[in-house]
């Protein structure tokens, strides 16, 4: 299989590009590309291209722009509201989601979330989190790369929420409405918001602040779920409802 690249800028069949930087030293020094080979590009619109390698110099690695691909980004727009976890655990979360086709990830500090960090540590695990997504989008050849922010305040981040997203929100309490049900409704096209809470769940008034936005309380079933494990299964069960993943 073609080994994958992300461009920052639109690109044209017929054109022929550079691939620098972190890009040129990924496949001169790490995948030890040579002329002639194939590779699939995806440009900033997150069009991608078939592309041939042309010619490598050092730190450069110029590729020729041969058709379109048609695109792997599903339909149905998930974005993801995590509760922050301890330790590693959000890479897991955003790698793993990336890989299932979630559109974008909000990472949250509510009130049972452990990690308070200060600004500076928090802009150092931004830029890790988003060069988790990067690799993580480049692996399962993705067209875009999510966006991952935060962390923000639950209140601040469905401030921002668009009116007509559907904010699910599994909670341990709710015993009556499921995501079986949810899903068999909500047509293929329809943006999607998952909230999950952090080790120790979310509180109840942050369950009835969601709910203020248009948000549903639903369950997962009898079991309950860590919080890497939650929108992992949420988010998989969306894809395969809407007929994205399977």
């Amino acid at each position: 299989m073609a080994h994958h690249f992300f461009l920052p800028i639109v690109v044209a069949p017929g054109e022929t590009v550079l691939l620098e930087g972190e890009n040129a030293h990924h496949a001169i020094r790490v995948l030890r590309l040579r002329q002639g080979e194939s590779i699939t590009l995806a440009d900033s619109n997150g069009q991608g291209y078939r592309a041939e390698i042309v010619a490598i110099t050092e730190g450069r690695v110029a590729a020729a722009i041969k058709d379109p691909l048609a695109s792997p980004e599903p339909r149905v727009r998930v974005t993801l509201y995590q509760g922050w976890p301890k330790g590693d655990k959000m890479d897991l979360i955003i790698e793993k989601c990336t890989e299932l086709g979630v559109d974008r990830i909000v990472v949250l500090a509510t009130e049972r979330s452990i990690p308070r960090p200060d600004q500076q540590t928090c802009a150092r695990r931004r830029e890790r989190w988003q060069q988790k997504a990067h690799a993580a989008a480049r692996q399962s050849r993705r067209h875009r790369i999510p966006a991952v922010d935060g962390p923000l305040g639950l209140a601040e981040a469905l401030v921002k929420l668009r009116p007509d997203t559907l904010l699910l929100v599994p909670w341990e309490e709710e015993r009556t409405r499921d995501l079986k049900s949810i899903l068999a409704t909500v047509p293929a096209d329809r943006e999607l918001a998952l909230l999950i809470g952090p080790e120790g769940g979310l509180s109840r008034a942050e369950v009835d602040l969601a709910c203020r936005f248009g948000g549903l309380p639903l369950t997962l079933g009898p079991r309950i779920l860590r919080t890497e494990t939650a929108g992992l299964a949420c988010l998989a069960a969306i894809m395969y409802a809407m007929g994205e993943l399977g």
